[in-house]
Protein backbone atom coordinates (compact mmCIF):
# COMPACT_ATOMS: atom_id res chain seq x y z
CA UNK A 1 0.00 0.00 0.00
CA UNK A 2 1.55 3.30 -1.33
CA UNK A 3 1.56 6.67 0.59
CA UNK A 4 -1.08 7.26 -1.94
CA UNK A 5 -3.59 5.36 -0.94
CA UNK A 6 -3.07 6.48 2.96
CA UNK A 7 -3.68 10.33 1.65
CA UNK A 8 -6.48 8.98 -0.36
CA UNK A 9 -7.97 7.31 2.43
CA UNK A 10 -7.92 10.25 4.84
CA UNK A 11 -8.51 12.56 1.74
CA UNK A 12 -12.17 10.33 1.63
CA UNK A 13 -12.97 10.53 5.29
CA UNK A 14 -12.32 14.46 5.34
CA UNK A 15 -14.28 14.95 2.30
CA UNK A 16 -17.28 12.60 3.44
CA UNK A 17 -17.23 14.64 6.82
CA UNK A 18 -17.53 17.95 5.40
CA UNK A 19 -20.07 16.71 2.58
CA UNK A 20 -22.18 15.52 5.50
CA UNK A 21 -21.80 19.09 7.71
CA UNK A 22 -23.03 20.77 4.28
CA UNK A 23 -26.03 18.35 3.70
CA UNK A 24 -27.08 18.44 7.25
CA UNK A 25 -27.26 22.15 7.60
CA UNK A 26 -29.33 22.69 4.16
CA UNK A 27 -31.48 19.91 5.29
CA UNK A 28 -32.10 21.45 8.72
CA UNK A 29 -32.87 24.17 6.91
CA UNK A 30 -35.51 22.73 4.87
CA UNK A 31 -36.89 20.86 7.15
CA UNK A 32 -37.68 24.02 9.81
CA UNK A 33 -38.87 25.77 6.69
CA UNK A 34 -41.97 22.78 7.21
CA UNK A 35 -42.41 23.71 10.56
CA UNK A 36 -41.20 19.99 11.91
CA UNK A 37 -40.19 19.41 15.51
CA UNK A 38 -36.13 19.05 16.30
CA UNK A 39 -37.13 15.16 17.34
CA UNK A 40 -38.74 14.23 14.18
CA UNK A 41 -36.77 16.28 11.80
CA UNK A 42 -33.21 14.35 13.59
CA UNK A 43 -35.48 10.65 13.19
CA UNK A 44 -35.57 12.00 9.81
CA UNK A 45 -33.92 14.75 7.94
CA UNK A 46 -31.29 14.55 9.71
CA UNK A 47 -30.69 11.09 10.02
CA UNK A 48 -31.11 10.86 6.37
CA UNK A 49 -28.59 13.44 5.59
CA UNK A 50 -26.02 11.83 7.96
CA UNK A 51 -26.77 8.42 6.57
CA UNK A 52 -25.96 9.77 3.17
CA UNK A 53 -21.96 8.69 3.56
CA UNK A 54 -23.32 5.34 4.40
CA UNK A 55 -25.48 5.26 1.26
CA UNK A 56 -22.90 6.93 -0.86
CA UNK A 57 -20.12 4.25 -0.02
CA UNK A 58 -22.21 0.86 0.01
CA UNK A 59 -23.73 1.85 -3.63
CA UNK A 60 -19.90 2.30 -4.79
CA UNK A 61 -18.86 -0.96 -2.99
CA UNK A 62 -21.56 -2.74 -4.29
CA UNK A 63 -21.11 -1.27 -8.03
CA UNK A 64 -17.16 -2.12 -7.64
CA UNK A 65 -17.82 -5.63 -6.78
CA UNK A 66 -17.02 -5.05 -2.98
CA UNK A 67 -19.78 -6.66 -1.81
CA UNK A 68 -18.33 -7.47 1.92
CA UNK A 69 -17.63 -3.77 2.39
CA UNK A 70 -21.15 -2.80 1.65
CA UNK A 71 -22.37 -4.82 4.35
CA UNK A 72 -19.97 -4.15 6.48
CA UNK A 73 -20.50 -0.54 6.24
CA UNK A 74 -24.28 -0.43 7.40
CA UNK A 75 -23.77 -3.21 10.17
CA UNK A 76 -20.41 -1.52 11.18
CA UNK A 77 -22.05 1.77 11.00
CA UNK A 78 -25.32 1.03 12.96
CA UNK A 79 -23.07 -0.53 15.73
CA UNK A 80 -20.93 2.85 15.60
CA UNK A 81 -23.78 4.91 16.17
CA UNK A 82 -25.24 3.58 19.44
CA UNK A 83 -22.42 2.41 20.62
CA UNK A 84 -19.34 5.11 20.26
CA UNK A 85 -21.76 7.96 19.05
CA UNK A 86 -24.30 7.82 21.60
CA UNK A 87 -21.90 6.43 23.96
CA UNK A 88 -19.22 9.44 23.35
CA UNK A 89 -22.46 11.81 23.12
CA UNK A 90 -23.68 10.66 26.78
CA UNK A 91 -20.04 10.95 27.97
CA UNK A 92 -20.20 14.98 26.99
CA UNK A 93 -23.41 15.13 28.75
CA UNK A 94 -26.38 12.78 29.68
CA UNK A 95 -28.74 11.97 26.91
CA UNK A 96 -32.63 13.08 27.47
CA UNK A 97 -35.03 10.87 25.69
CA UNK A 98 -38.72 11.49 24.87
CA UNK A 99 -40.98 8.57 25.78
CA UNK A 100 -42.00 8.43 21.86
CA UNK A 101 -38.48 7.46 21.21
CA UNK A 102 -39.19 4.54 23.75
CA UNK A 103 -42.32 3.84 22.70
CA UNK A 104 -42.09 4.23 18.42
CA UNK A 105 -38.45 4.73 17.62
CA UNK A 106 -36.34 2.24 19.14
CA UNK A 107 -38.57 -0.87 18.63
CA UNK A 108 -38.78 0.26 14.94
CA UNK A 109 -35.09 0.28 14.75
CA UNK A 110 -35.29 -3.36 16.35
CA UNK A 111 -37.62 -4.31 14.46
CA UNK A 112 -35.75 -3.30 11.18
CA UNK A 113 -32.26 -5.26 12.71
CA UNK A 114 -34.45 -8.06 13.07
CA UNK A 115 -35.75 -7.99 9.51
CA UNK A 116 -32.09 -7.43 7.92
CA UNK A 117 -30.94 -10.91 10.13
CA UNK A 118 -33.55 -12.37 8.85
CA UNK A 119 -33.47 -11.62 5.84
CA UNK A 120 -30.20 -12.37 5.47
CA UNK A 121 -30.16 -15.75 6.31
CA UNK A 122 -29.99 -17.52 3.26
CA UNK A 123 -26.48 -15.41 2.48
CA UNK A 124 -28.43 -12.61 0.08
CA UNK A 125 -30.29 -9.59 0.75
CA UNK A 126 -32.64 -10.05 -2.50
CA UNK A 127 -34.18 -7.21 -4.57
CA UNK A 128 -37.76 -7.95 -3.61
CA UNK A 129 -35.67 -7.83 0.52
CA UNK A 130 -34.36 -4.27 -0.10
CA UNK A 131 -38.25 -3.21 -1.20
CA UNK A 132 -39.55 -4.75 1.78
CA UNK A 133 -36.86 -2.61 3.78
CA UNK A 134 -37.31 0.58 1.89
CA UNK A 135 -41.45 0.41 1.63
CA UNK A 136 -41.22 -0.03 5.56
CA UNK A 137 -38.38 3.02 6.14
CA UNK A 138 -41.39 5.30 3.78
CA UNK A 139 -43.85 3.87 5.86
CA UNK A 140 -41.93 4.73 8.95
CA UNK A 141 -41.23 8.20 8.30
CA UNK A 142 -44.82 8.66 6.24
CA UNK A 143 -46.18 8.32 9.63
CA UNK A 144 -43.40 10.59 11.49
CA UNK A 145 -43.67 13.32 10.01
CA UNK A 146 -48.09 12.70 9.83
CA UNK A 147 -47.63 13.06 13.40
CA UNK A 148 -45.42 15.37 13.74
CA UNK A 149 -47.78 18.00 12.31
CA UNK A 150 -50.72 17.22 13.90
CA UNK A 151 -49.24 17.92 16.85
CA UNK A 152 -47.65 21.98 17.70
CA UNK A 153 -44.75 22.59 19.21
CA UNK A 154 -42.31 25.67 19.40
CA UNK A 155 -39.67 26.18 16.93
CA UNK A 156 -36.82 25.18 18.00
CA UNK A 157 -32.99 25.03 16.94
CA UNK A 158 -30.91 22.42 15.11
CA UNK A 159 -27.61 21.21 15.33
CA UNK A 160 -25.31 24.19 14.93
CA UNK A 161 -27.71 26.88 14.51
CA UNK A 162 -28.62 29.33 17.64
CA UNK A 163 -32.33 29.34 18.83
CA UNK A 164 -33.28 32.74 17.13
CA UNK A 165 -31.24 31.82 14.00
CA UNK A 166 -33.17 32.21 10.76
CA UNK A 167 -32.90 29.20 8.44
CA UNK A 168 -32.42 31.05 5.44
CA UNK A 169 -33.81 31.10 1.97
CA UNK A 170 -35.12 27.68 0.39
CA UNK A 171 -33.04 27.75 -2.78
CA UNK A 172 -29.50 28.39 -0.33
CA UNK A 173 -30.65 25.26 1.91
CA UNK A 174 -31.37 23.04 -1.44
CA UNK A 175 -28.08 24.50 -2.91
CA UNK A 176 -26.09 23.42 0.58
CA UNK A 177 -27.89 20.14 -0.24
CA UNK A 178 -26.78 19.71 -3.78
CA UNK A 179 -23.49 20.39 -2.72
CA UNK A 180 -23.24 18.10 0.29
CA UNK A 181 -24.07 15.28 -1.78
CA UNK A 182 -21.77 15.83 -4.48
CA UNK A 183 -19.13 15.82 -1.98
CA UNK A 184 -20.48 12.41 -0.04
CA UNK A 185 -19.74 10.76 -3.86
CA UNK A 186 -16.66 12.43 -4.35
CA UNK A 187 -15.47 10.96 -0.79
CA UNK A 188 -17.17 7.79 -0.79
CA UNK A 189 -15.12 6.89 -4.36
CA UNK A 190 -12.20 8.12 -2.39
CA UNK A 191 -12.65 5.90 0.55
CA UNK A 192 -13.99 3.08 -1.31
CA UNK A 193 -10.50 2.65 -3.28
CA UNK A 194 -8.68 2.92 -0.55
CA UNK A 195 -9.71 1.05 1.87
CA UNK A 196 -9.64 -1.98 -0.47
CA UNK A 197 -6.78 -1.38 -1.02
CA UNK A 198 -6.32 -1.54 2.37
CA UNK A 199 -7.92 -4.74 3.06
CA UNK A 200 -5.71 -6.17 0.16
CA UNK A 201 -2.41 -5.30 0.94
CA UNK A 202 -2.88 -6.50 5.13
CA UNK A 203 -4.52 -9.32 4.02
CA UNK A 204 -7.46 -8.33 6.03
CA UNK A 205 -11.24 -9.10 4.51
CA UNK A 206 -12.97 -6.02 3.01
CA UNK A 207 -16.08 -6.93 5.25
CA UNK A 208 -13.77 -6.22 8.30
CA UNK A 209 -12.26 -3.02 7.01
CA UNK A 210 -16.22 -2.00 5.89
CA UNK A 211 -17.00 -3.19 9.98
CA UNK A 212 -14.64 -1.01 11.36
CA UNK A 213 -12.01 1.66 8.99
CA UNK A 214 -14.91 2.81 6.91
CA UNK A 215 -18.04 2.32 9.37
CA UNK A 216 -16.24 4.94 11.66
CA UNK A 217 -15.89 7.39 8.62
CA UNK A 218 -19.28 7.09 7.67
CA UNK A 219 -20.31 7.97 10.99
CA UNK A 220 -18.23 10.83 12.06
CA UNK A 221 -21.58 13.00 10.42
CA UNK A 222 -23.33 11.08 13.58
CA UNK A 223 -21.16 11.82 15.68
CA UNK A 224 -20.37 15.58 15.02
CA UNK A 225 -24.28 15.71 14.86
CA UNK A 226 -24.91 14.45 17.85
CA UNK A 227 -21.99 16.01 19.89
CA UNK A 228 -23.23 19.54 18.94
CA UNK A 229 -26.74 19.28 19.14
CA UNK A 230 -25.84 17.52 22.99
CA UNK A 231 -23.52 20.87 23.54
CA UNK A 232 -26.24 23.28 22.21
CA UNK A 233 -28.81 21.81 24.63
CA UNK A 234 -30.93 19.82 21.48
CA UNK A 235 -30.17 15.99 23.19
CA UNK A 236 -33.75 15.17 21.69
CA UNK A 237 -32.38 15.34 18.64
CA UNK A 238 -29.14 13.86 19.82
CA UNK A 239 -30.74 10.44 20.51
CA UNK A 240 -32.67 10.73 17.56
CA UNK A 241 -30.13 11.35 14.56
CA UNK A 242 -28.91 8.27 16.17
CA UNK A 243 -32.01 6.02 15.97
CA UNK A 244 -32.94 7.22 12.99
CA UNK A 245 -30.15 7.15 11.30
CA UNK A 246 -30.00 3.25 11.63
CA UNK A 247 -33.35 2.98 10.43
CA UNK A 248 -32.35 4.94 7.51
CA UNK A 249 -28.93 2.91 6.79
CA UNK A 250 -30.95 -0.47 6.78
CA UNK A 251 -34.69 1.07 4.98
CA UNK A 252 -32.58 3.41 2.46
CA UNK A 253 -28.69 2.25 2.51
CA UNK A 254 -29.07 -1.43 2.23
CA UNK A 255 -32.87 -1.84 0.91
CA UNK A 256 -31.77 1.12 -1.99
CA UNK A 257 -28.78 -0.85 -2.74
CA UNK A 258 -30.55 -4.15 -2.49
CA UNK A 259 -32.77 -2.62 -5.17
CA UNK A 260 -31.12 -1.46 -7.47
CA UNK A 261 -28.03 -4.02 -7.95
CA UNK A 262 -28.42 -7.02 -9.79
CA UNK A 263 -28.88 -10.15 -8.13
CA UNK A 264 -29.43 -7.95 -4.89
CA UNK A 265 -26.42 -8.03 -1.82
CA UNK A 266 -24.96 -10.80 -0.85
CA UNK A 267 -23.97 -11.47 2.84
CA UNK A 268 -20.97 -13.25 3.83
CA UNK A 269 -21.63 -16.42 6.37
CA UNK A 270 -19.03 -14.82 9.21
CA UNK A 271 -21.64 -11.66 8.89
CA UNK A 272 -24.28 -14.00 9.48
CA UNK A 273 -22.75 -15.84 12.42
CA UNK A 274 -21.82 -12.96 14.41
CA UNK A 275 -21.66 -9.50 13.21
CA UNK A 276 -25.32 -8.87 12.51
CA UNK A 277 -26.55 -10.86 15.72
CA UNK A 278 -24.52 -8.61 17.24
CA UNK A 279 -26.24 -5.46 15.58
CA UNK A 280 -29.29 -7.19 16.51
CA UNK A 281 -28.17 -7.48 20.20
CA UNK A 282 -26.73 -3.89 20.18
CA UNK A 283 -30.30 -2.60 18.87
CA UNK A 284 -31.83 -4.57 21.92
CA UNK A 285 -29.59 -3.25 24.60
CA UNK A 286 -30.96 0.64 23.97
CA UNK A 287 -34.16 -0.10 24.77
CA UNK A 288 -33.69 -0.77 28.52
CA UNK A 289 -30.95 1.71 28.43
CA UNK A 290 -33.31 4.78 27.23
CA UNK A 291 -36.28 3.50 29.50
CA UNK A 292 -34.62 3.47 32.46
CA UNK A 293 -35.20 7.39 33.62
CA UNK A 294 -35.45 8.47 29.91
CA UNK A 295 -32.40 9.50 29.87
CA UNK A 296 -28.58 8.01 28.82
CA UNK A 297 -26.21 8.47 31.68
CA UNK A 298 -22.64 9.18 31.61
CA UNK A 299 -21.54 5.42 33.17
CA UNK A 300 -24.29 3.65 30.16
CA UNK A 301 -22.12 6.10 27.71
CA UNK A 302 -19.07 4.86 29.20
CA UNK A 303 -20.23 1.12 28.54
CA UNK A 304 -20.95 1.27 25.27
CA UNK A 305 -17.74 3.00 24.47
CA UNK A 306 -15.95 0.27 25.70
CA UNK A 307 -18.20 -2.53 24.39
CA UNK A 308 -17.49 -0.66 21.17
CA UNK A 309 -13.79 -0.62 22.09
CA UNK A 310 -13.77 -4.27 22.78
CA UNK A 311 -15.67 -5.51 19.53
CA UNK A 312 -12.97 -4.11 17.43
CA UNK A 313 -10.17 -5.28 18.99
CA UNK A 314 -12.31 -8.76 18.68
CA UNK A 315 -12.67 -8.15 14.78
CA UNK A 316 -8.84 -7.48 14.68
CA UNK A 317 -7.71 -10.26 16.66
CA UNK A 318 -10.00 -12.55 14.91
CA UNK A 319 -8.40 -11.18 11.25
CA UNK A 320 -5.02 -11.47 12.33
CA UNK A 321 -5.63 -15.14 13.66
CA UNK A 322 -3.75 -14.13 17.19
CA UNK A 323 -3.03 -16.51 20.43
CA UNK A 324 -5.17 -13.93 22.82
CA UNK A 325 -8.72 -14.32 20.65
CA UNK A 326 -9.55 -17.37 22.65
CA UNK A 327 -8.58 -15.88 25.85
CA UNK A 328 -10.29 -12.53 25.04
CA UNK A 329 -13.57 -14.33 24.20
CA UNK A 330 -13.90 -16.57 26.84
CA UNK A 331 -13.85 -13.22 29.28
CA UNK A 332 -16.27 -11.48 27.25
CA UNK A 333 -18.81 -14.40 27.44
CA UNK A 334 -17.86 -15.55 30.38
CA UNK A 335 -17.83 -12.36 32.27
CA UNK A 336 -18.36 -9.06 30.53
CA UNK A 337 -21.65 -10.01 28.61
CA UNK A 338 -23.73 -11.78 31.78
CA UNK A 339 -22.48 -8.88 34.02
CA UNK A 340 -23.83 -6.17 31.56
CA UNK A 341 -26.59 -8.15 31.14
CA UNK A 342 -27.64 -8.28 34.81
CA UNK A 343 -27.43 -4.96 35.99
CA UNK A 344 -29.11 -3.97 32.53
CA UNK A 345 -31.75 -6.26 34.52
CA UNK A 346 -31.60 -4.96 37.68
CA UNK A 347 -31.83 -1.17 36.85
CA UNK A 348 -34.87 -2.20 34.29
CA UNK A 349 -36.91 -4.13 37.24
CA UNK A 350 -36.10 -1.00 39.22
CA UNK A 351 -37.21 1.24 37.10
CA UNK A 352 -40.39 -0.39 36.12
CA UNK A 353 -41.06 -1.00 40.11
CA UNK A 354 -40.63 3.07 40.39
CA UNK A 355 -42.91 4.11 37.98
CA UNK A 356 -45.56 1.25 39.41
CA UNK A 357 -45.04 3.11 42.96
CA UNK A 358 -45.65 6.91 41.62
CA UNK A 359 -49.30 5.60 39.56
CA UNK A 360 -50.34 4.03 43.04
CA UNK A 361 -49.26 7.28 44.78
CA UNK A 362 -50.78 9.55 42.17
CA UNK A 363 -53.72 7.37 42.48
CA UNK A 364 -53.62 5.64 38.74
CA UNK A 365 -54.60 2.50 37.95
Amino acid sequence: MSATDVLQLLAGFAVLVAGGEVLVRGASGVARRIGLSPLVVGLTVVSFATSAPELAVTLDAAASGSPGLAVGNVVGSNIANVLLVLGISALVTPMLVRSRVVRLDVPVMIAMSVAFFLLALDGTVSTLDGALLLGALVAYVVRSIVASRRTPHPRAALAGDEAEASPGPLWRNLLLVAAGVGLLVLGAGWLVGSATTLAISLGISDLVIGLTVVAIGTSLPELATSIIAAVQGQRDLAVGNVVGSNIFNIGSVLGLTAVITPGGVPVAESAIVFDLPFMVAVSVALLPVVFTGLAVARWEGAVFVAYYVAYTAYLFLDATDHDALDRFSAVMTGFVVPLTVLTLGVVTIGEVRRRADRRVASGGP
